[in-house]
């Protein structure tokens, strides 16, 4: 599975793409950020992420794109921008019809390092040692979007194999009714 992970910001905007599977050694396949020049209006920054991920799209082909939730927080203005720039690769993605999933910081945090309360450093460095990286993703935002990633592969296909199952399961009741005919 080849995910592309996205750490969505106005100002950065940070992508990776991992491909790998659960139990199987995951490799890194890109990572950067797109940027905007804070200057800019709103709607010219968001038309340059779309553009900037229309690109990352194009390079990696992934087969699904897994975006940080965005959650409440005190900066209002903060939490619009992040809003609006998942909103457009999330409209990215869809338009490709590419499935998009959304992953909380805390679980991201819990898949990456074990503790859905580690700090920025600490995901940084798991992201580090899981892709077996020379060095650290900079900035932090592009590690974020690897680490999305590597959530998405580990901890998403589980949860959708999980729910598969249980929908194709069969009750000893549903059974019964299936084979009794009057």
């Amino acid at each position: 599975m080849r995910v592309l992970g996205v750490d969505p910001g106005l100002t950065r905007c940070g992508v990776g793409v991992v491909e790998g599977a659960p139990g199987r050694p995951l490799r890194m396949l890109g990572v950067g950020v797109v940027r905007t020049p804070a200057e800019d209006e709103v709607p010219r920054r968001l038309l340059a992420i779309e553009d900037g991920l229309e690109r990352w799209l194009d390079e990696h082909r992934p087969d699904l794109v897994a975006i940080e939730r965005v959650f409440a927080q005190h900066n209002v203005s903060t939490v619009m921008g992040t809003a609006q720039a998942s909103a457009v690769a999330m409209l990215c993605a869809t338009r490709r019809g590419l499935p998009v999933v959304l992953h909380t910081p805390s679980e991201v945090k819990a898949a990456v390092t074990g503790s859905g309360r580690a700090d920025k450093a600490q995901v940084t460095t798991m992201v580090t040692r899981l892709l077996r990286l020379a060095e650290p993703p900079k900035p932090a935002d592009a590690a974020d979007a690897l680490a999305l990633a590597i959530c998405h592969i580990w901890r998403g296909s589980a949860d959708g194999r999980i729910a598969a199952a249980l929908a194709n399961r069969t009750t000893p009741t549903t059974k019964a009714s299936k084979e009794y005919r009057p």
